[in-house]
């Protein structure tokens, strides 16, 4: 787990797709059982022939494709790299299309993410979080001793998260300094300094635990500003952006870094163009340092087609010619399930609820449906169906006013999702399907 091209994912992937698929898998068709992963394509499944067990998600490979690459030429047009951030998915065969595309490395959010990541071959870790507890420093301390080239950032904002973390690394006795990028937040929100004031003052700290502690950039996640309000998002992501970039020449300046590339890390999946055009325009000065531009984003890959998708618009208009031509990013992953109850008229009752949809962010919303013997392909749902409540294994989808549903039971309905990390975490299984919805292959997650 030494290579830095994504090479040894692709090595874990083997054990992955040869394991047997348990009975116990959520989605699993009872002819499957046993079968290793891999067979799952030369099954001849199909989801609107009824080959799977309903609610079942699928992820379209012509999207996925379409989304890697769309990014790829988004970073290359914008000099800016890319380390997504895996917890959206926990799927170590979509980790590897997104080597694949050139990225950089991954992003986690806890040390368990970390191990997770290094049993999968990841050779390349930012953990975009503070590393506090002791069993948290024990993960990754021996992940750093059993790989020299195990290339790994942590975050630090405070003068005594920097101790413990110094304290920690000599007691170790870690052969090697541990990495650190100075966090930026805002006030009122999560982690980070509150103000350029703040952060000087830590960097020059950070500084001084050398060579314990190598500060090798500054990082900040703008999406803790979110609403609907545009304007005041858009000036609070630009302002928590500049304030790294701040930083980063302030550090510069000052000598603040270790040796290497100086990392300017933000970008999540609603603003991230916010962060590539500030951050890229940043001057290392006379230090000699090359700055290393590096986005986070997590969703891009499977987008959806409720959240990040009505924030699309916005961004294209913001990022110009950096966006490239074309739609940008599509949707890849849906959810189906089946009517199983008309009980009265505008409503219909269908087999998916909490346990399979996301709700965290807005209430899925019904795009295709289908019915055997009688549709060549799925039809897309009218714009008045709408869910409008969740149980935990049933969906309400109403049609508004006083519009009519042509639904019956035994109709298979497919849902779209807004913020797609928590549908992912509710499927061990997800099929990769064609466009007509015949299976290709099965995408494993670990959460």
């Amino acid at each position: 787990m030494s290579t830095k091209d994504g090479a040894a994912v692709r090595l874990a992937l083997d054990a992955i797709e040869e394991a047997p698929l348990a009975g116990t898998l959520k989605g699993l068709p009872a002819r499957a059982e046993g079968r290793p992963l891999r067979a799952l394509g030369a099954m001849g499944l199909s989801v609107l022939a009824g080959d799977l067990p309903l609610p079942v998600a699928v992820l379209k490979d012509s999207a996925l494709t379409h989304n890697a690459r769309w990014m790829r030429g988004f970073t290359e047009r914008a000099g800016v790299s890319l380390a997504p951030h895996g917890k959206t998915t926990m799927a170590p065969q979509l980790f590897q299309r997104q080597f694949d595309e050139g990225a950089w490395g991954m992003t986690a959010a806890t040390a368990s993410h970390v191990r997770s990541y290094r049993r999968f071959g990841v050779p390349r870790v930012l953990l975009a979080n503070q590393l506090l507890g002791a069993a948290d420093l024990e993960l990754v301390f021996r992940e750093l001793e059993a790989d020299e080239d195990f290339d790994f950032y942590a975050l630090v904002d405070s003068a005594a998260g920097l101790d413990l973390l110094r304290r920690a690394v000599a007691a170790r006795g870690l052969k090697r300094p541990l990495q650190v990028l100075l966090e930026v937040g805002t006030p009122g929100g999560r982690t980070g300094v509150r103000s350029v004031e703040e952060g000087l003052a830590l960097g020059r700290l950070i500084r001084a635990a050398a060579p314990a502690i190598a500060l090798r950039g500054v990082e900040a996640f703008e999406g803790v500003y979110s609403g609907d309000d545009t304007a005041r998002v858009e000036l609070g992501a630009l302002t928590m952006v500049e304030t790294v970039a701040a930083l980063a020449r302030a550090g510069c300046a000052e000598g603040w870094f270790a040796p290497g590339e100086v990392l300017l890390t933000a970008g999540g999946s609603a603003l991230f163009d916010i962060a590539a055009r500030t951050l890229a325009a940043v001057d290392a000065g006379g230090s000699g340092h090359r700055l290393r531009v590096v986005l986070r984003s997590g969703c891009y890959l499977s987008h959806d087609s409720l959240q990040y998708e009505r924030m699309q618009d916005r961004m294209r208009q913001r990022a110009g010619a950096v966006w490239g031509e074309g739609p940008g990013l599509r949707n890849a992953i849906e959810v189906w399930a089946q009517v199983q109850s008309v009980p009265e008229p505008g409503r219909a009752i269908c087999t998916a609820g909490k346990r399979d949809l996301s709700y965290d962010a807005c209430l899925p919303q019904p795009l295709w449906w289908y019915r055997a013997g009688q549709h060549e392909a799925p039809r897309m749902a009218p714009a008045d169906w709408a869910v409008t409540k969740l149980n935990d294994q049933h969906a309400f989808v109403d049609a508004q006013g006083d519009g009519a549903l042509p639904l019956q039971v035994g109709d298979l309905i497919a849902f779209g999702v807004g913020h797609p990390c928590t549908t992912f975490d509710k499927w061990p299984l997800l099929y990769l399907v064609d466009d007509a919805y015949r299976v290709m292959g099965g995408v494993r997650t670990f959460f």
